[in-house]
């Protein structure tokens, strides 16, 4: 039977994107209906429509605008909250065809792009000139710069380079009601009233759609090296990384921690393993400079003044050989996920109150579930860790008391229940764990001004209030 949604709007729709940009029933990929990790939500991708330019999308909108119908925005689907998964009678917007890559500016070290580029692909353009986007993420190859712009992307390089919005200079967006608008310019220096872009940097979606973007790039590094340490604590971490960062200014672009329990889940794999398993705590450190003689050599420095904090260590003094740390790191998640049904966390906790934080949750988790498995791994030089928490048992009705014990201790912590996956449908009615009654009622406000039948990804990050009076 066909749906009413498709009833009433493919006609409508595909004089706007043309029949073939206008799927339905089966023509619609399993891709649309679910986050490329899987999580407990399944959408209904009744109709998904795929505009080719800004005024595609603008047109698609004052259409829906009009006739208050919800939308729901896609780009890589590589997300963790469901917040482009779609409910019933939602359209869904697809940006894959906004994949236009436009000539780096070699002047301005910047690249534009359309939302529906991949950033692997955005990263390719910039290092074809020497020049780097330092967003970073294990998804990048299905990952979309609308998407990062969405949820302020995160990845491993925060430390260095900071989140995404450090290096967007300016955006087109289309508004709820059609109107498309470019915010700021690409000048590092533009402070002409309120830079608007911020608005919609984070705000994942739910104030208007990104449909291209500008970033800021930086120089290309000559050398990359490494080290892959083990640790007794935390606080042995955090002297390695205060040493790096004050002997090595400006050379430290990521700090990832592995705690033995997930650094396990490596061992059935046959990886090769950078350290043996067993000690308590894993560091993987990068370095970026452009001194082929020295940099090595300086790394290797550092790691030796600070040898009474370390367990065991090894030095990469080459990309290839920084290659082995990073596979083992990045094979991580995708093992993890292998342990069915669990419970996945993208958190902050400020790292002086992380230990912690870990040894209480671990505690109450323990006493409702005596052989609970608590795996972390994560960037320990932004504050953000991912938590795995595996209870033994064999569904997941008990989801909510797991969540409401990390966000509890998260919050108690001083930290934030979202580090870089937004808040979606997955951790909407956890935000107040965070933000304070005033913020969330001020975003709520955004909302009901930018988009007044609240057509746009509607209850994701809020609850929609109803129209405004």
């Amino acid at each position: 039977m066909t749906s009413e949604v498709i009833l009433r709007h493919h006609d409508e729709l595909a004089a706007i994107v043309g029949a073939a940009n206008v799927l339905t029933g089966d023509a619609v990929p399993a891709k649309h209906v679910q986050d490329l990790w899987g999580s407990d939500r399944v959408g209904q991708a009744e109709i998904v429509v795929r505009p080719r330019t800004a005024a595609e999308v603008a047109q698609i909108l004052k259409y829906c605008h009009e006739d208050r119908q919800p939308v729901v925005v896609q780009g890589g689907m590589t997300g963790l909250v469901s917040g482009a998964v779609p409910d019933a009678g939602e359209i869904v917007l697809s940006t894959e065809l906004l994949g236009e890559i436009e000539p780096v500016d070699l002047a301005g070290r910047t690249v534009t792009a359309g939302a529906g580029a991949t950033l692997a692909d955005v990263q390719d353009a910039a290092a074809r000139h020497g020049l780097l986007l330092p967003i970073d993420l294990a998804s990048k190859g299905s990952a979309t710069i609308g998407g990062c712009v969405a949820t302020n992307a995160g990845g491993v390089n925060v430390v260095g380079f900071g989140m995404t919005r450090q290096h967007v200079r300016s955006l087109e967006v289309a508004l709820a009601d059609g109107q498309v608008l470019t915010l700021s310019t690409s000048l590092v220096k533009d402070n002409a009233g309120i830079d608007l872009k911020h608005l919609f940097i984070g705000s994942e979606g739910i104030l208007g759609v990104v449909t291209r973007a500008t970033f800021g790039l930086q120089p290309g590094a000559i050398t990359r090296n490494g080290a892959f340490c083990a640790v007794a604590d935390v606080d042995s971490a955090l002297r390695l990384l205060g040493t790096l960062q004050r002997k090595l200014p400006g050379a430290v672009t990521a700090f990832e921690v592995i705690w033995d329990d997930a650094y396990r889940v490596l061992e059935p794999t046959g990886i090769r393993l950078p350290l043996p398993v067993g000690h308590p705590i894993y560091v993987l450190v990068e370095c970026r400079g452009a001194d082929p003689e020295g940099d090595a050599v300086r790394l290797a420095e550092c790691v030796a003044e600070v040898e009474d904090d370390l367990l065991a260590a090894a030095v990469a003094s080459n990309a290839k050989e920084l290659a082995v740390f990073w596979a083992a790191r990045e094979r991580i998640p995708g093992e993890i996920l292998r342990m069915q049904p669990l419970f996945g966390f993208d958190v902050s906790v400020p790292a002086g109150q992380l230990a912690e934080c870990l040894h209480r949750m671990r505690a109450e988790l323990t006493e409702l579930w005596p052989a609970v498995k608590l795996l972390v791994f994560g960037h320990l030089g932004d504050d953000n860790v991912h938590i795995a928490v595996v209870t033994g048992e064999t569904t997941r009705d008990r989801k909510p008391e797991v969540e409401h014990i990390v966000y509890r201790l998260v919050t108690n912590s001083g930290g934030s229940i979202s580090a870089e996956h937004g808040v979606g449908f997955e951790k909407r009615s956890y935000l107040g764990y965070t933000r304070s009654e005033g913020e969330i009622d001020l975003m709520a406000r955004l909302k009901a001004l930018l988009d007044p039948h609240g057509i746009l990804n509607r209850d994701r990050m809020i609850h929609w209030r109803g129209e405004p009076y």
